[in-house]
């Protein structure tokens, strides 16, 4: 979701920066982009510890619900599409295909930045709080949401941004469309590298990876 269909990294970001600044730090930029696909958990802690501050259970509690009180007004303000992501979207639904949001942002975000992608533009979705503990790069998520669809997690496509949600889906045994937002992303043997979604032919996906294999 974020920073594939969704260009919220950016919103991410800011709700970041002012926590830091809000406990009289700075967030580092290597720390950031560290932090791009990880669950609300990692990132609390990536924070804490970026900034030199007590990072125990109860302080990653704390910065996180600070954060998502951020996130949640930032989230109300709307959510700009990626280039390519809405029609890439309408594409999927229009051909039938079976679609999973399968993201590491907590259910309560994931039902607001819906009001944006559409609450009936998926058939499942897999929040980041809702895989036991086991986000990206662990297959989880990839796995929970091939489950709910009830098919091969090989037969599926996973479109990526992150080197951590890559890494998920590819452990699950999908292949990936990898179009990077935030940080850039290296070749691998099951992913397909594109700038953006514009540049994808839905209806020819299956021809598009026949040959990427």
């Amino acid at each position: 979701m974020d920073g594939t269909l969704v260009d919220s990294e950016k919103l991410w970001t800011i709700a970041l920066d002012d926590y830091a600044a809000h406990r009289g730090g700075s967030l580092s930029q290597r720390t950031r982009e560290d932090m791009v696909g990880s669950n609300m958990t990692r990132s609390m802690r990536l924070l804490l510890v970026d900034l030199g501050l007590p990072d125990g259970n109860s302080e990653i509690a704390a910065a996180a619900s600070w954060v998502a009180r951020r996130m949640t007004q930032l989230f109300a303000e709307g959510l700009p599409w990626r280039p390519g992501a809405q029609e890439a979207l309408r594409s999927a639904n229009e051909l039938g295909l079976r679609t999973a949001l399968v993201t590491s942002t907590i259910r309560p975000l994931t039902d607001l930045a819906l009001d944006t992608l559409g609450h009936d533009s998926f058939d499942v979705t897999v929040c980041g709080d809702e895989v036991d503990g086991r986000n990206k790069p662990d297959p989880e998520p990839y796995l929970k949401a091939a489950r709910l669809l009830e098919v091969d997690p090989a037969d599926c496509v996973a479109i990526e941004d992150s080197p951590t949600g890559v890494a998920s889906a590819e452990a699950a045994g999908c292949a990936v469309l990898a179009v990077p937002c935030e940080v850039p992303l290296e070749p691998g043997p099951l992913r397909t590298l594109r700038d953006s979604l514009a540049e994808v032919d839905f209806a020819a996906l299956g021809d598009l990876f026949t040959r990427a294999a």
